[in-house]
């Protein structure tokens, strides 16, 4: 395929993270969106470009997923809050490269769902790539920053946010939030709810040249005193508002990888978690140790009236990863590729012309 063919791409769903691939797609000439899924019949007919709030661009959304199928598209920009493995086995097993922002890394937390997803890509020829800011991003620059090692002792990566203006109950209350503070399955609804970055420890393990002997969740709580009204939903007092897990990977007795998340919400926490700015702190042991501290800032051109508006930035950065990735992904050899697989995903077509 000649350099300046753009690369035909169907995208999928149209969500918070899903409007902003649509925007970036429209706006890369390297890519040229051909299809679109919607998962909601109200969007089914509409413009592309209407649902993401840009201007249209020809493309109505369908659910019909045979028809997106036989477009032949080179890759599918999966979007939906979570994984249908039924839905990326029929994908794959059409012979569509897929890079995905729903909670896949390696895959290893969809237990034998990767079993069907690896043999889907044998039977297409296909690709599985899965990123996002974090899992995702922040593991691969993990991963370069011990890149200037000689010898590696442990690689952390803590994640802290405030999340009190995050409302997402779909996503928030399967690792643990608004549970009774002393619900006994607490630990099992995090671990597998915050699966996906045991993913990522193994990623990293992975890029070390090392094979873990476990890897495992550790996890704290913090209740929130006084109910909470988050908009949609309400924490009542005495349940949690505030999770902290820690994904280890271990060899020979050692934590070698550890990746932590600590999120709170509200002002009644208990006990009162400090966050001092949302964003990761990388940081390598070894020779040399290595720190670095991730942030993120709006550009000066950035006009936001409301916290909706501004949480976009957020969408952009979760869809920015997969995107970029497309076309190695496509040249990928068949089966599920991480970062360690690739090249150096590159952020072509980004540059503003004017």
């Amino acid at each position: 395929m000649p350099n300046n063919t753009p690369l035909r791409v169907v995208q999928w769903t149209t969500g918070n993270v899903g409007k902003s691939s649509v925007a970036a797609i429209a706006a890369n000439p390297g890519l040229e969106l051909v299809g679109l899924y919607a998962w909601s019949q109200d969007k089914v007919g509409r413009d592309a470009g209407e649902l993401a709030g840009i201007e249209p661009l020809g493309v109505a959304a369908t659910n019909d997923v045979d028809a997106l199928l036989k477009l032949q598209p080179d890759c599918v920009v999966y979007n939906p809050m979570w994984i249908d493995v039924d839905e990326l086995v029929k994908i794959l097993s059409a012979g569509v490269n897929v890079v995905a922002t729903a909670s896949f890394i390696t895959g290893h937390n969809q237990g034998e769902g990767r079993d069907r997803i690896a043999e889907a890509c044998a039977r297409g020829g296909s690709t599985m790539f899965g990123s996002g800011i974090s899992p995702g991003y922040i593991n691969l620059l993990a991963i370069l920053t011990a890149s200037i090692c000689d010898r590696v002792d442990k690689v952390t990566i803590d994640e802290a946010a405030d999340t009190t203006f995050y409302d997402s109950p779909a996503t928030e209350k399967p690792v643990g939030f608004g549970r009774p503070i002393d619900d006994p399955d607490l630990l099992t609804m995090t671990t597998q709810g915050t699966g996906v970055f045991g993913e990522a420890v193994r990623l990293i393990g992975d890029a070390l040249g090392v094979e873990l002997d476990e890897v495992r969740c550790d996890a704290e709580y913090a209740q929130t005193t006084a109910d909470l009204d988050l908009g949609s939903w309400t924490i009542p007092a005495g349940c949690v508002a505030g999770v902290y897990a820690s994904w280890k990977g271990i060899l020979a007795g050692k934590t070698v990888v550890e990746i932590n998340v600590r999120w709170r919400k509200g002002q009644t926490l208990e006990p009162d978690w400090k966050i001092e700015q949302d964003g990761w702190v990388l940081q390598v042991d070894g020779r040399p140790t290595v720190k670095n501290v991730i942030s993120f800032l709006p550009p000066p051109d950035f006009e936001a009236t409301t916290l909706e508006e501004f949480m976009v930035l957020g969408h952009i950065m979760t869809a920015m990863p997969a995107i970029n990735a497309i076309s190695a992904v496509v040249a990928a050899e068949p089966g599920i590729a991480t970062y360690n697989d690739l090249p150096l995903t590159l952020p072509r077509g980004v540059v503003a012309s004017s």
